[in-house]
């Protein structure tokens, strides 16, 4: 589970345009925020993040009101011996996604180089997110998958589901073969010892920023009948200039196939725009994306993602945003009242 607050909805012709435009401003730690997940224990929200400059191997912090946020320190130390032994000269874990699985957390995270295949995802769990608990601690648990230079995916970006019959999945996928999902084991939370990746979201040939297939990030959310698959388009990590932003489809099973508002398949470069910077560069916030999704426990739909800030020299910071569905069943990003 995952959040944010922020932007704006233009109806026009009966069709919803989002841009990142204004927000309820968030206090405290919120740079860096790269790629966020959000999870609550009780009373307290907890955020992990990929880890960017002083703060390795990952960003930690915690807040009561989703507003004001206060600095944690990293939940494992360091990364694994048997991580950077596999991804030789990586600096931070990324991308993490986190859920609670029976009586325990499960903290997926991967680690890479940037622009390279050579990548691993990996698995962390703790009884309880509060570090002044007695019992606090991670526990390493391993690889969950990898790949190398040509292999048909990229193995970063975990994002854990659970389907209606409590089967257990694994989303995840930059570039290269696009976004695959996987059967987890309940036991171990890693693949099943049949399962295979399948892809359920790439880019059409010629349609992405840059060239080459932009797509990564992906998260599934569960809502009305339908399985939701979120993904960032295009290019992250260039501050103002960032091109990301998020688009999202539906699918009966979560498997797929995932169809976007016109019924264009996400596997074929399908996907309805969810939110995006506006194109003449007057919002503040660009190149919104890496995106999850909380339903809170006073049944509110949250998102949370990370965007650039233009006020704060391009600063990948912290947003959330209350999530709700239209007439047709379709999530929109909502302005927040001031």
């Amino acid at each position: 589970m995952r959040v944010l607050l922020l932007t704006g909805a233009l109806v026009v012709g009966g069709q919803a345009l989002h841009s990142a435009a204004t927000v309820q401003p968030l206090s405290g730690d919120i740079v860096p925020a790269h790629d966020p997940v959000l999870i609550r224990e009780g009373d307290v929200y907890y955020s992990y993040s990929t880890g960017q400059r002083a703060r390795r191997p990952l960003v930690a912090r915690m807040s009561r009101d989703l507003r004001s946020w206060t600095p944690l320190p990293s939940p494992l130390p360091a990364i694994p011996d048997w991580a950077l032994a596999a991804v030789p000269g990586a600096r931070e874990m990324w991308a993490p996604d986190i859920a609670r699985v029976g009586g325990r957390y499960r903290l997926y995270y991967s680690v890479s180089t940037f622009g390279k295949q050579r990548s691993v995802i990996g698995l962390a769990t703790a009884t309880t997110l509060d570090p002044a608990r007695a019992d606090y601690g991670w526990r390493d648990e391993g690889l969950v998958i990898a790949s190398r230079e040509g292999d048909g995916y990229n193995a970063i970006d975990p994002a854990f589901a659970r389907d209606r019959r409590g089967g257990e999945w694994l989303a995840f996928g930059s570039f290269w073969g696009g976004i695959q999902l996987i059967r987890l084991d309940p036991r171990t939370g890693k693949p099943a010892p049949d399962a295979r990746p399948v892809t359920i979201a790439a880019r059409a040939a010629g349609e992405s920023d840059g060239g080459g297939n932009a797509i990564e990030a992906p998260f599934i959310v569960d809502h009305g009948g339908w399985y939701w698959l979120i993904v960032s388009f295009d290019l992250c990590c260039r501050g103002t200039k960032s091109s990301y932003h998020l688009r999202v489809g539906r699918a009966r099973s979560i498997e797929g196939p995932y169809l976007d508002r016109s019924g264009r398949a996400m596997r074929e470069g399908g996907g309805t725009v969810l939110l995006r910077a506006d194109a003449e560069g007057r919002d503040r916030f660009r190149g919104p994306g890496h995106a999850g999704v909380l339903h809170d426990r006073d049944g509110r739909d949250y998102l949370i993602h990370h965007a650039y800030d233009a006020e704060a020299k391009g600063a990948s910071t912290l947003r959330i945003a209350r999530l709700r569905w239209d007439a047709g069943g379709w999530p929109v990003v909502e302005k927040e009242m001031p």
